[in-house]
């Protein structure tokens, strides 16, 4: 049952090929940006065989309740230049504050901006749930998480990592391959993943309007991911991610 999460498609990118070759590669556009992720995971040490450790990739959408998804409307777009933190002004001023306040005992000298990371195992079962149930029936003991817990709408969760003080994730890979056709938002094993408190059942993920099918939902997705704005700015979120704005004042 581990391949169900480790099995992935390839990539056109030797593993033994230098990050320097790789990113000369991407800039000529030889490497699209999903290839171009997975390297960069790849070499910061993040593995499908490790949900501890899991590739992460970006939020680079923002609209998940329009009919119809315009990828030329900058509008549509997160800004890739902030991290998922920092999106949201009441939310990021809240976070200042307590830093600022922060007891110190709690920070042990260091006052942290973040009380959570934007990358978890917990985060990697949440959104493979229905793919992968066994991950998360380990990790509680036997029992799915309470139903409005768990990863129900695409709409929902950009709201919680846009709203939630407890909430900074980011995505992972499967989000954006066409080659597995969106079946971690399927519930194809017919899972009793419970009612939640609205009386709505947890089955299949429920989708932007702007998708009918979890394969569309991934093709749509994969598509803004190679989109022109996002290329022109993913460079960004790398910077935050892999590179020099990780810690400090650069990343706030």
């Amino acid at each position: 049952h581990r391949s169900l999460i480790i099995k992935q498609s390839s990539v056109n990118i030797s593993t033994a090929t230098s990050l320097d070759s790789v990113r000369k590669a991407w800039h000529e556009g030889k490497v699209s940006n999903y290839e171009y992720l997975l390297h960069l995971n790849h070499a910061a040490g993040r593995s499908f065989n490790d949900v501890t450790q899991y590739p992460v990739f970006p939020w680079v959408l923002k609209d998940f309740t329009s009919r119809r998804l315009d990828l030329n409307d900058p509008k549509v777009f997160r800004d890739l230049s902030k991290p998922i933190g920092a999106l949201e002004t009441n939310r990021l001023r809240t976070f200042r504050k307590r830093m600022r306040e922060m007891p110190a005992e709690m920070s042990h000298g260091k006052p942290f901006l973040y009380g959570t990371h934007y990358s978890a195992p917990g985060y990697v079962l949440y959104f493979l749930v229905r793919k992968a149930p066994e991950y998360m029936l380990r990790l509680q003991s036997g029992h799915f998480d309470v139903p409005d817990r768990l990863f129900h709408s695409m709409h929902h969760a950009w709201q919680s990592v846009l709203t939630s003080n407890t909430d900074v994730k980011e995505l992972i890979p499967e989000f954006y391959n066409v080659d597995t056709k969106g079946d971690f938002a399927l519930n194809t094993k017919n899972l009793d993943l419970g009612v939640r408190q609205d009386g709505s059942e947890v089955d299949d993920l429920i989708l932007p309007k702007w998708a009918r099918t979890a394969r569309q939902f991934v093709t749509k997705m994969r598509e803004a991911l190679e989109c022109k704005h996002v290329s022109d700015n993913i460079h960004k979120w790398i910077d935050l991610i892999f590179g020099y704005k990780q810690t400090g004042d650069e990343a706030v």
